[in-house]
């Protein structure tokens, strides 16, 4: 196949073009810079250059799969940050890719977008979408899968993968942002990290992407997740000790937590101070609910099991 990957050179586009080129597929990446060229000829990929943006019709010729992996996943950034990439990016590739007569879209989502603040407990996809989420990334995540559903025809298939918590080798901001945190001496647990959460390593949502290239319900929305649940406090340990860093234990409760993530956002936004908040509220609401998923539908529409289980990445970190 020829496939088209949008965030090839980070975390998760990149393990993507990574294993399906080693496959035996030929991969063309969006690529935004110079830099972002030498990243994607590194691995075998074909720059192509335009972004979410600019992206045309042009772009995708003679494509089969498109997997649109880029999005805006920061906490903190300029109010329209989100709306402009995640949901503007994703309706710009949606049309081009549909133009084009490309037979099928893989849009990489997120439990994010069924999240108002609630805590999820053994939720599947029959949760609905939270487009009036007071966190921008959600909704807007929520909005752009709306956008990939609506658009699937019977010539273009379009399927959402949504994994939680996506980790394990190739991360560059979970994991470092954390053990930053640690060497500041900034980190504090939220309830002690007693939270039980879903977890996706990378090697199972790459899977589930090899999967989706031709399996699948057009339309769609599938969970990708790592066998069972884990306490936050148990994955996180567990990460920083693959670097030898353990963690201090110091915590706060999660109505203080709530309470300086929005205050923060309140004064830096009004005061147009720089950098982020120490906290933002959409970190505080992620590290104090319960978010446990199912992945029956994955397992049942696209024949779907992890290839890896928790103890082996956590080990292999």
């Amino acid at each position: 196949m020829r496939i088209f990957i949008t965030g090839a050179s980070g975390f998760v586009g990149g393990a993507c073009a990574t294993r399906l080129l080693a496959d035996g597929h030929e991969v063309v990446a969006m690529s935004r810079s110079h830099a972002a060229d030498g990243i994607l000829q590194q691995v075998g990929a074909k720059p192509i250059r335009c972004d979410l943006d600019t992206v045309t019709e042009h772009h995708l010729e003679n494509i089969d799969v498109v997997i649109h992996c880029a999005a805006y996943v920061e906490d903190w950034g300029p109010k329209d940050a989100w709306y402009r990439a995640n949901v503007v990016g994703t309706t710009n590739m949606v049309a081009a890719a549909s133009k084009a007569g490309v037979p099928r879209f893989i849009h990489i989502g997120t439990e994010a977008a069924v999240c108002h603040g609630q805590s999820l407990v053994d939720a599947d996809e029959s949760t609905p979408l939270a487009f009036d989420s007071p966190y921008p990334y959600c909704a807007t995540k929520a909005q752009a899968e709306q956008c990939v559903i609506d658009a699937n025809t019977e010539s273009f298939v379009t399927i959402v993968l949504r994994p939680r918590f996506i980790w394990g080798p190739g991360d560059t901001t979970l994991l470092p942002q954390i053990i930053a945190l640690a060497n500041a001496g900034k980190w504090m647990w939220i309830d002690h990290g007693a939270i039980q959460t879903s977890t996706t390593h990378i090697d199972n949502l790459v899977h589930g992407v090899q999967l989706a290239l031709t399996r699948g319900r057009g339309g769609q929305a599938y969970y990708i997740l790592d066998d069972g649940t884990v306490s936050m406090h148990e994955m996180l340990s567990g990460m920083t000790a693959s670097r030898g860093i353990a963690l201090p234990e110091k915590s706060i409760p999660a109505w203080l937590a709530d309470m300086l993530g929005k205050s923060g956002e309140f004064i830096w936004r009004t005061f147009g101070l720089n950098g982020a908040p120490p906290l933002t509220a959409h970190a505080a609401m992620v590290m104090s609910r319960a978010c446990t998923l199912r992945d029956d539908k994955a397992r049942s529409q696209l024949g779907y099991s992890p290839v890896i289980t928790r103890a082996e990445g956590l080990a292999r970190l």
